[in-house]
């Protein structure tokens, strides 16, 4: 077969010089479709399901929505995982498969299910959706849209930012190929709002339930079918919606007996304000920003998708008020193209090394030609190969190509077919030494290249996130030491009986002329002392057996992304507004380094909430300017020891510092943003918190723990309010009555839309900021009773405050809790297996109750 090969090779050498120009051209066709990133990705198969309930608290949202969800999930085929986080007012419920199920397939599985699950969830207290198809690669380009010249804004002016980033840039934005999603964060959303007083209600007997009811049915259309007339059909509308603020405070709540009607403006102030949130993003020390994050689709080429994107950002800059200007802050491009750039460079440098040594040794120019050549056409043979797998180039698949063994193959046969030239001397057959020459190491070639590539084999096995990390390294090298045997026993030969038709003289190298000289009676030497070179060789396997163990062992070695994350940790009972201070005043400290560029801060989380954050956590991204610029001398991992030393003086916040796609990709991979989770499972939270502080203590002394903190899933303060049914039943007042009169005072309760053309806005009503702003006021609110009476709150009810869950974490349907810690100054393979043993040794578990790591 092999000897077929090379000889129906040298019989078609045209045939084979144009199959060399075919692959000339398919390979930079398939480079330009090759999906390029920094590193692969190595997300699991996910989907996530969230459901946002705006007024519920955690025990609440984990009974009446997360865990309904789960049980409805359970059962599914091919499920790896079920985790889940119930937080105040979301619930966010992650479905993880094997990686051998196709996400679309998987994403309808859970679809399919959560119309079950939905049933059993009451409609008012919120809808389950799924989540974007997206990876821990997906976020790849982040901005901000401020006024220009401005650095702080009002909560006018971010409301007007947000609206612009919702109905301008997102709805452009999502147009763009390989865009799946567009997450708002920061600003306020803008709502028209119906802020009642409830001392008016009183003077005009009137209910909070009366104005609800007369707002969200005088803001509605109908159809009536059609009519003929004539010869013409009309379609008839009943156009019966608001058309803004002056509509609304013109809505009749109620009409006196004496005719008189009371109105919505007798009643409440109708105006613009924010919504609620539960996040807030603020920038270099300047106070907040809306912002936009781009998402991509799993699976797309970040660099081509990332320069769409800035084309369509440059289009809406024109579409924006003159006033207003858009920023981008994060853009994975850089990223992609600065570690793209190292595996050139390093393949350039490569390549002209092995170029140099093969002349230098083959002491042939055509030679050192040929054999060269079969590097840049095996790279594009890969090339081809990876677009039509599925392979993404990057720094694991591109980095671990090997030029050396790339040419192996066409180093012997080049160098036996100038052999076989210089003994036939002149006047012979060129193209019948070559062919002999060719098949006589022809199947020498093809078992030295199988050898490589079985080599490869195992790890074409892994699966899991081993698997993504090392698979597209194997695939990338085997494709290459393919192409290249296929070239070796083709191209090789042609080009070589083109080249090499004059014969040629070999001239042996001087280099291996000294190395001969030097080798030959070494090895004589060597060959008559078997037994003492033996024992010394075995003696170094048994050694390197031995101090095996005691090697540091890694799963990967750091990608530097050019930027900082910090993970900011506050108490659960710290505000919005204390976070948004704290994360300016963090901002400030960082920006006072040379080497930053720009500091951003999320605080809590958006409105899409995959990153379910409370508003006591904060991820600040640190972009960092070029190394060249640097003027401090320092190092990446100095400046991280000087942050922390600097952020300490910032009492009652503890940090945690990473860089952003190893944060995020940690996050989905195993819901935790750190080097290592040390996973508690267990029933009762207040013993899991117990615990945990436990675990940290003794963590906290191991040689090269960073940035230790425990999931903090107590101390959240809870305003109480415990209805006494022996009250109420007095009063003739339903609970429902009760706890509708809450949700819409206190939280707000939206009555329908308001459009403004192609935008719409929630209509909420809901008590003035003065009637709801601390307990005494909100102990009073009237409850009216069955005998049209009024009932203060407070006498049908307790009212007081106590600390409750801050976040129910689960985790194969059990509750759990994570410590969370990064590992600097030494490798994680020891640092686990000392952590292991003392944790054993010295926190007694009770039963139950157990450990696992992440």
């Amino acid at each position: 077969m092999i000897e077929r090969i090379i000889h129906f090779s040298l019989k078609q050498r045209l045939l084979v010089i144009f199959a060399v120009i075919i692959l000339i051209a398919a390979g930079i066709a398939a480079f330009r479709q090759l999906p390029i990133d920094a590193v692969p990705d190595v997300t699991n198969i996910q989907v996530q399901i969230l459901t946002s309930s705006p007024t519920l608290a955690p025990v609440e949202v984990e009974r009446t929505i997360t865990f309904p969800i789960e049980v409805a999930m359970n059962g599914l085929p091919d499920i790896e995982e079920i985790r889940s986080v119930s937080k105040f007012g979301l619930s966010l419920v992650t479905v993880v498969f094997k990686e051998n199920v196709n996400i679309y397939f998987a994403r309808q599985l859970v679809f399919e299910r959560l119309q079950n699950a939905a049933n059993e969830i009451p409609q008012e207290l919120g809808k389950p959706v799924l989540g974007p198809t997206s990876t821990g690669l997906g976020e790849i380009y982040q901005y901000v849209i401020k006024s220009k010249g401005k650095t702080e804004h009002d909560s006018t002016e971010l409301m007007e930012m947000r609206t612009l980033q919702d109905w301008v840039a997102k709805r452009q934005l999502l147009t763009v190929p390989g865009v799946n999603e567009v997450n708002s964060f920061g600003g306020y959303e803008k709502q028209y709002q119906v802020l009642v007083d409830p001392q008016k209600l009183i003077s005009y007997r009137i209910s909070l339930r009366d104005v609800y009811d007369a707002v969200s049915e005088n803001n509605s259309n109908a159809g009536g079918a059609y009519i003929e007339h004539g010869n013409e059909q009309y379609l008839i509308r009943g156009n019966g919606l608001v058309q803004g603020i002056d509509d609304i405070k013109n809505i009749i709540v109620k009409t006196e007996k004496s005719g008189t009607p009371i109105y919505i403006h007798n009643l409440a102030d109708v105006k613009f304000g924010p919504a609620l949130r539960q996040g807030a993003v603020t920038m270099n020390g300047e106070g907040e920003v809306a912002t936009g994050i781009v998402m991509m689709l799993k699976g797309a080429n970040s660099r081509t998708v990332v320069e769409e994107v800035k084309n369509k950002v440059e289009n809406i800059r024109k579409a924006l008020p003159e006033n207003v200007e858009m920023i981008p802050f994060y853009d994975r491009t850089e990223l992609v193209n600065k570690t793209i750039w190292t595996v050139e460079k390093n393949l350039l440098e490569g390549g002209i090394l092995v170029i140099m040594i093969l002349v230098l040794l083959l002491f042939n120019l055509r030679g050192g030609f040929i054999v060269a050549s079969v590097i840049p056409l095996s790279m594009l043979f890969a090339v081809i190969m990876m677009v039509a797998t599925g392979v993404s180039g990057n720094l694991m698949s591109l980095g671990a190509i090997d030029f050396g063994l790339i040419v192996d193959g066409a180093v012997v046969m080049v160098e036996n077919a100038i052999r076989k030239l210089h003994e036939k001397k002149n006047g012979i057959n060129t193209s019948k030494t070559i062919l002999e020459s060719a098949i006589e190491v022809g199947r020498p070639v093809v078992f030295a290249v199988g050898i490589i590539i079985i080599v490869y084999l195992p790890i074409m096995t892994l699966t899991g996130i081993e698997g993504k990390m090392f698979k597209p390294m194997a695939y990338t090298v085997t494709y290459a030491l393919i192409g290249s045997l296929i070239l070796s026993l083709t191209y090789v030969p042609v080009m070589s009986a083109i080249l090499f038709k004059k014969g040629v003289k070999e001239k042996e190298s001087p280099i291996i002329a000294f190395a001969k000289k030097y080798y030959e009676p070494m090895l004589r030497k060597v060959l008559d002392k078997r037994i003492i070179v033996l024992t010394i060789a075995v003696a170094f396997v048994v050694i390197s057996l031995i101090i095996f163990p005691f090697l540091g062992s890694e799963f990967i070695p750091q990608l530097d992304e050019g930027s900082i994350a910090i993970g900011a940790f506050r108490l659960p009972s710290a505000s919005l507004t204390t976070a948004v201070e704290t994360s300016t005043m963090i901002e400030k400290e960082i920006r006072k380094f040379p080497e930053v560029e720009s500091v951003v801060s999320k605080t809590g989380r958006a409105e899409i909430g995959t990153d379910p954050m409370g508003v006591e956590m904060s991820d600040i991204l640190i972009n960092l300017k070029p190394k060249e610029e640097w003027t401090t001398g320092r190092t990446k991992a100095d400046l991280v020891e000087a942050m922390q030393k600097d952020l300490k003086k910032l009492p009652g916040i503890a940090y945690s510092f990473s860089q952003p796609i190893q944060m995020k990709v940690a996050e989905l991979v195993s819901g935790v943003k750190s080097d290592i989770a040390i996973k508690l499972f267990g029933e009762d939270l207040d013993i899991l918190k117990v615990k945990a502080d436990e675990i940290v203590k003794v963590v906290s002394k191991i040689d090269g723990a960073e940035d230790i903190t425990a999931e903090q899933i107590t101390g959240l303060p809870q305003l109480q309010i415990k209805i006494d049914r022996q009250k109420i039943a007095r009063y003739g007042i339903n609970v429902a009555d009760i706890n509708q009169i809450i949700e819409t005072a206190i939280g707000g309760r939206e009555a329908g839309k308001v459009f403004e053309g192609d935008k719409r806005f929630d209509l909420v009503v809901r008590f003035t900021p003065e009637a709801r702003s601390d307990i005494e006021k909100i102990k009073n609110i009237l409850i009216p009773s069955s005998n049209s009476s009024t009932i203060p709150l407070s006498q049908i009810a307790d009212v007081f405050v106590e600390e409750g869950p801050a976040q129910i974490s689960r985790e194969h349907s059990q509750r759990r809790i994570v410590v969370e810690v990064n590992v600097r100054g030494r490798d994680i393979g020891s640092f686990v297996a000392e952590a292991e043993k003392k944790i054993y040794e010295q926190v007694k578990l009770p039963t139950g109750y157990y450990l696992e790591w992440g």
